[in-house]
């Protein structure tokens, strides 16, 4: 019987504090009453991926909601120590998939079909992807599983920068007409932001 191909898996980062934004970020309605991390979570589903989500200990509210949006939820208990640690531990758990989609769940407006190109590079043999909009990359960004080990290393607040630098020449971009990419919502500020550059 033959094995079933590995398929890549979305890891959604949900883990921060949002400090800068006061608190309860990812909870926060969009303009539509949508919380900030369900759009992020829907957006990676309806590009067809299946989705692992990161939250940090105790924090019931955006486990509940991610659930609700489909994505298998993880809780990282060290995740007050940096990004990098939360996408370690989510690497961790989906250590057997194809590949890893790694997506931030205050970035709500990216297009499904951006992150299917992302995903789609990998398949076609890309070590490492990532949309560009007007020159500037953003995000997903998709790691092979030949990644596994630099990214299970991960600390601190990086994420999985140091790997794209270290890697470059293996870095695959991929130009596409969405802003979304470059969008996150880090203060009340942005939301406003998100909102008019989007209309």
């Amino acid at each position: 019987m033959a094995t079933p191909e590995k398929i890549p898996m979305a890891i959604l980062l949900a883990a921060g504090a949002g400090a800068r934004f006061g608190g309860g970020k990812l909870l926060h309605p969009l303009e539509d009453g949508v919380a900030i991390a369900a759009h992020a979570a829907r957006n990676l589903r309806a590009a067809g991926l299946e989705v692992t989500a990161v939250v940090r200990p105790g924090d019931f509210p955006v486990a509940e909601l991610l659930e609700q949006e489909g994505c298998m939820v993880t809780v990282c208990a060290d995740a007050a120590r940096g990004m990098g640690v939360s996408l370690a531990h989510g690497v961790g758990i989906t250590r057997d998939a194809g590949g890893w989609i790694v997506a931030l769940a205050d970035m709500p407006r990216i297009c499904p079909e951006s992150i299917r190109r992302v995903a789609q590079a990998l398949d076609e043999g890309a070590a490492i992807a990532a949309p560009a909009y007007q020159g500037d990359r953003g995000h997903p960004v998709a790691f092979a599983a030949q990644f596994l080990h630099e990214l299970l290393a991960l600390t601190g607040d990086s994420g999985a920068r140091a790997v794209v630098q270290r890697n470059q020449a293996l870095l695959r971009v991929i130009d596409v007409d969405d802003p979304g990419v470059l969008l996150d919502i880090d203060r009340r500020s942005d939301l406003q932001r998100c909102t008019q550059e989007l209309s």
